[in-house]
């Protein structure tokens, strides 16, 4: 998995971002964690590692990794946005119970984006699918 964030970290660096040993911790744990957390479960999982970083430090570093294209927002209407460092194309599985998100890819829906071009003349600048239903463990 380290290799990702190496590369996300390389990546960075080109575009003139200084790499503090926060904005590290961050995006490893990002990567790493693939329950999608909030800025607040980053917040809770670094703080001991980190006991200057605030809530906003993270939100603050959040957005800097959003402007340069390496972590998603993921607003589903509900009490606070999570956060996604899988900006492949891939979609989201959603239980309708306790809330946990998962990934899962699906190749075909690019024809989905290829006819909507064809039926309205839209430009497609990308998609977002939800699937709801139930996880194994509240099922």
């Amino acid at each position: 998995m380290g290799s990702g964030v190496q590369h996300a970290l390389e990546q960075l660096k080109t575009t003139g971002v200084r790499i503090t040993p926060q904005r590290h911790a961050i995006l490893t744990y990002l990567m790493e964690a693939m329950n999608h957390p909030t800025a607040d479960d980053i917040y809770r999982a670094l703080e001991p590692k980190f006991p200057s970083m605030s809530v906003a430090t993270v939100y603050n570093n959040l957005k800097m990794f959003m402007e340069a294209g390496m972590v998603r927002e993921l607003t589903y209407g509900d009490n606070s946005s999570r956060f996604d460092a899988n900006v492949s194309d891939h979609y989201h599985v959603i239980c309708q119970v306790c809330g946990k998100i998962e990934d899962f890819s699906y190749p075909s829906l690019h024809e989905v984006e290829h006819r909507a071009e064809q039926a309205t003349g839209f430009k497609i600048k990308g998609l977002r699918m939800e699937l709801y239903g139930v996880c194994k463990s509240c099922s």
